[in-house]
């Protein structure tokens, strides 16, 4: 058991690196892990291994709010096209908006767990009856989703040409040979990293003084979010493709909120609640219905032959302590990260933050002998794209196609 404690341990603490290290997902980092496990067996179980990425994997989806909030920022005057918590920054709410995020990861886990047997009863039954007919849910959320984040109908044009378009290069990529953790790797700093930074750049943009006094109650509206953010962890496992950004406009009409001030919390909570119960709710579903729904999930399945019960108990109570060290770690970090900003040159770290993005990537191509051309056309490709929101004020999560269409396409294809 100890052993275990001291493996959790370790994955707080390479989730925490990875976390603060935009552009590094924590598939990335366990498949590094994975592809080591045939050394690292020699030395611990194949229970430790699984606890070290259950650690990691809680870790990391906590504390990447900490530099994704604080990087990437736009001038006020673009705030339309950002993200809610970005726009807080800019109202020098820093420390009010890691607080939201850092609670609702937290208050999502819980929920997870108190829900286990209702997704007991209740997964496997829809499971089974809704493969057939995936592609369509699909189709029609996705139609949905356009349609709920956009005002007008020049908008919804754009975004729907924008999803399409990002569908296509996601398609294109998938049916190339190349190592999928490297192209998804090119593809998310280029549509959803440096394209954001760069614009931020364009902008001549800094953070502006950050407020020392916040003031955060948790009353029943933010409850609903932190459960409907929670709960919509599982229906992401029915939704393959889907990420937070949608899931949360999922959760965020399960909640209700009102109130623009309002809307943004709720938003936040709910974004970061089902970013880290998707975590926990990827690792049940092995054992619930056999299909694990994550990258982690995926290398933990691998590890372990037969995913009994009393697995499925070590890994949440791993999550549990994990997401509430986590949760101490995220305050402390995101307190420290927003007084550094204001005093430091922002253009010089963006900068900095775009060039190790670079750097990192064609380490992992140079390591699994990637073509360095494709790669390079694809960077700059999904950049260029990446870019495209910002001048058509519209949202980035519509890019979310690049995951989404193939989707369509492969159970399409499986059921017709």
């Amino acid at each position: 058991m100890l052993e275990l404690v001291i493996a959790c341990f370790l994955g707080i603490l390479i989730g925490t690196m990875t976390g603060m290290v935009p552009g590094i997902h924590v598939n990335t980092a366990g498949a590094i892990l994975f592809a080591s496990s045939t050394f690292l067996l020699l030395f611990v179980s194949p229970e430790f291994l699984c606890v070290l990425m259950v650690g990691m994997s809680i870790a990391h989806a906590l504390i990447e709010f900490v530099p994704s909030m604080l990087l990437g920022v736009p001038e006020e005057g673009t705030a339309v096209s950002i993200l809610p918590g970005h726009r807080m920054v800019l109202e020098g709410r820093a420390k009010e908006t890691i607080r939201i995020v850092s609670i609702g990861g937290f208050g999502a886990i819980i929920v997870v767990i108190i829900m286990l047997p209702v997704f007991a009863i209740v997964l496997p039954f829809l499971m089974n009856i809704s493969k057939p007919y995936t592609w369509i849910l699909l189709s029609v959320v996705s139609v949905y989703l356009i349609y709920k984040l956009t005002n007008t109908f020049k908008k919804f044009l754009w975004s729907s040409l924008l999803f399409i378009l990002s569908g296509l290069l996601g398609w294109i990529v998938f049916q190339t040979p190349i190592q999928s953790g490297i192209s998804m790797m090119c593809m998310f700093s280029g549509l959803f990293g440096i394209s954001t930074i760069l614009f931020s750049l364009n902008d001549n943009s800094t953070i502006p003084p950050q407020n020392e006094d916040y003031e955060f109650n948790l009353d029943f509206s933010k409850l609903k979010s932190i459960f409907a953010g929670g709960t919509a962890g599982a229906i992401l496992g029915f939704l393959p493709g889907f990420g937070p950004a949608q899931g949360s406009i999922i959760a965020q009409s399960a909640s209700g909120s009102k109130g623009e001030d309002d809307d943004t919390t709720n938003f936040l909570l709910a974004n970061a609640g089902l970013n880290t119960s998707d975590c926990l709710f990827s690792l049940i579903a092995i054992y619930l219905i056999g299909n694990p729904r994550s990258g982690i999930a995926v290398y933990m399945s691998y590890l372990v032959a037969e995913f009994s019960i009393n697995h499925l108990l070590i890994f949440i109570f791993a999550s549990l302590i994990s997401v509430s060290i986590s949760l101490v770690i995220c305050l402390k970090l995101g307190d420290s990260f927003s007084k550094l900003m204001g005093g430091i040159d922002y253009r010089k770290l963006s900068i900095a933050v775009i060039v190790l993005q670079i750097v990192i990537l064609y380490i992992f191509v140079f390591y699994y002998k990637g073509p360095i051309f494709f790669i390079t056309l694809l960077l700059i490709t999904s950049t260029a794209m990446g870019l495209l929101p910002h001048y058509l004020g519209v949202g980035k999560s519509h890019l979310m196609g690049v995951l989404i269409i193939p989707a369509i396409a492969i159970y399409f294809q499986m059921f017709n």
